[in-house]
């Protein structure tokens, strides 16, 4: 393997390495926003408050589910780049074009269902729901 493609490959884990650390700060975004909306609803007794916590919950699993098929897209960049025969990645050097692999991964819609990220968000916005729906019962 030439240094180009060490420079190139270097490049590639970078990024996947800044999508992975984004996803993860969503999941603890969405959790500590949740559990503060829950707060402030509790502290001012206004029910409607917690209908509030879905906004956060479903932009943070819309936007977790978009990184981790960034983050997907640009694992297979790095696998097509190492597997690449070097007069191949002489036509367009450093490319950080992931649309050549767009096909196999899933989509959005598909990585916002996966079950890293449903089996974090989707509990969330039920507990989230059932919540608000017992406190104007119950205040």
């Amino acid at each position: 393997m030439n240094e180009q493609t060490m420079r190139h490959l270097e490049l590639v884990e970078g990024v996947v390495t800044r999508l992975a650390q984004n996803s993860f700060a969503y999941k603890g975004w969405s959790i500590a926003l949740v559990a503060a909306i829950f707060a402030l609803a509790a502290g001012q007794a206004q029910p409607a408050y917690l209908l509030v916590a879905l906004v956060p919950t479903l932009a943070f699993w819309g936007l977790d589910g978009y990184y981790l098929r960034q983050e997907t897209l640009f694992r297979k960049l790095y696998d097509g780049v190492r597997k690449a025969a070097p007069s191949e990645l002489e036509k367009d050097p450093f490319s950080m074009d992931t649309s050549p692999y767009a096909e196999q991964v899933a989509t959005w819609w598909g990585v916002c269902w996966s079950k890293t990220v449903a089996w974090l968000y989707g509990p969330m916005a039920l507990i989230v729901l059932v919540v608000a729906i017992l406190a104007f019962v119950l205040w």
